[in-house]
């Protein structure tokens, strides 16, 4: 079968979403997170994409028009580690598509081929004023595989993508010790976990050396899956996603990175803050939760909602995220109202929710503010969304009016992206 190559003046780009829509959002507290905040402002999404910003912004004639009079308008929020689609709710074994324990070092295991965007965790994305997501191997692995960066709403995850891969999946501490100590094999202890990672990164290197005097020489050479996922992260393409939750597997995790010389990113963080001014000096970012969790195993003992808090002080980079289904992934917003209850500033809160999840994963030229030529992806709050009392009123993916309240029902309401007869 030939495939052709889209013709870039007529075609959209490969794994998005179909042309997007063509609407404006006017009357509202604009808060764009990077950039001023405007006033009885307008939106202007055009194609999909965001047009215009302002107080003064000219609107086409005949476009659809959302009022927003008395309402604050953001970017669509993005959660940064999830399970959303490969860990369904409610389903069991059946829906339980996230760790694939059968190999330790399963780099080339792909969260994409996994995912049901029909799970109800999307549509519970969309009430919680997300728009993106990055879905994550689970940790039982210590090289868990491929993410993937999504919108929360489409009929198939090849139309939802933002980035594939997005970053690589590793774990440290309890969870693949318990799994391979359960086994009675390799890795059951955590000497034994950071031994897998470091002799797949090893022999990555390796394999790196061979691919290069091969092509050096014209001879032919016998792709490995794993390796050819690996490379990419040594060569600095793909950051490493580090599930590390005590303070030793953190330094472990630092530990790694500076021997292999890869982009880092600490997943959980529960101890965190005891590490903070190593972190902030290596500018190392924190993707820090599940922040809602009881203290269900040893190693989050210090999970406490200043966390986030301390860190931002000591000047690290943060992320909050859900961990969904571990918190209901519509919780994010309430897990952010609370850290800033225990000290979290409230504008760090908001670009932990926002522009910070992209930037530490490379999606902030489409998502994470309202900026021109970033991604029509919006969100209409009846108020402060840092106010537990507020709530996402209108959801905007791509220009596209995807998610409404409705105060008759008492729920929110999704546009079908399956579009069946009577939706």
């Amino acid at each position: 079968m030939t495939v052709s190559e889209p013709d870039p003046e007529t075609e959209p780009a490969p794994r998005r979403l179909p042309r997007g829509g063509d609407l404006a959002v006017v009357g509202g507290r604009i808060v764009p997170v990077v950039g001023e905040v405007v006033e009885s402002g307008t939106v202007l999404v055009l194609g999909g994409v965001v047009a215009a910003v302002g107080a003064d912004v000219d609107v086409p004639e005949g476009l659809q028009v959302i009022r927003a009079e008395g309402s604050w308008v953001l970017p669509g929020f993005v959660e940064s580690h999830a399970h959303v689609g490969v860990h369904e709710e409610g389903l069991g074994w059946a829906g339980s598509d996230g760790n694939e324990l059968t190999d330790p070092a399963g780099a080339r295991f792909r969260a994409l081929d996994g995912i049901n965007p029909a799970d109800e965790g999307f549509r519970d994305a969309l009430a919680g004023g997300i728009t993106a997501v990055v879905v994550k191997p689970g940790s039982g692995n210590p090289i868990g595989g491929q993410t993937v960066a999504l919108k929360t709403w489409g009929r198939m995850v090849d139309e939802m993508v933002l980035a594939e891969p997005c970053s690589v999946k590793s774990a440290l501490g309890e969870n693949p010790k318990r799994v391979y100590g359960e086994k009675k094999q390799t890795p059951s202890t955590r000497l034994g976990v950071a031994s897998v990672i470091r002799d797949a990164l090893r022999d990555a290197q390796d394999y790196a050396a061979r691919r290069a005097a091969a092509a050096a020489e014209g001879k032919p050479f016998d792709r490995d899956s794993n390796a050819e996922v690996l490379v990419r992260v040594l060569d600095g393409e793909l950051p490493w996603c580090q599930h590390c939750h005590r303070s030793d597997d953190i330094a472990t995790a630092i530990r790694l990175a500076e021997e292999f010389g890869y982009r880092l990113v600490v997943n959980h963080g529960t101890e965190g803050h005891l590490l903070a001014d190593v972190l902030a000096e290596r500018h190392i970012p924190v993707i820090i939760g599940p922040l809602f969790t009881s203290r269900s195993k040893v190693e989050v003992n210090l999970r406490d909602l200043r966390n986030p808090g301390l860190l931002d002080r000591a000047g690290v980079t943060i992320a909050i995220t859900t961990d969904h289904p571990v918190v209901p992934i519509n919780f994010l917003v309430y897990q952010a109202i609370l850290a800033v209850k225990e000290g979290l500033d409230r504008g760090a809160a908001l670009r932990a929710l926002t522009i910070n999840p992209a930037r530490i994963l490379g999606l902030d030229a489409r998502v994470g503010s309202l900026e021109v030529g970033k991604d029509g992806d919006l969100v209409i709050w009846d108020g402060d969304p840092l106010d537990i009392m507020s709530r996402a009123r209108t959801v905007v993916v791509e220009g596209r009016r995807v998610y409404d309240f409705d105060e008759s029902l008492g729920r929110g309401v999704t546009v079908d992206p399956y579009r069946r007869a009577g939706a």
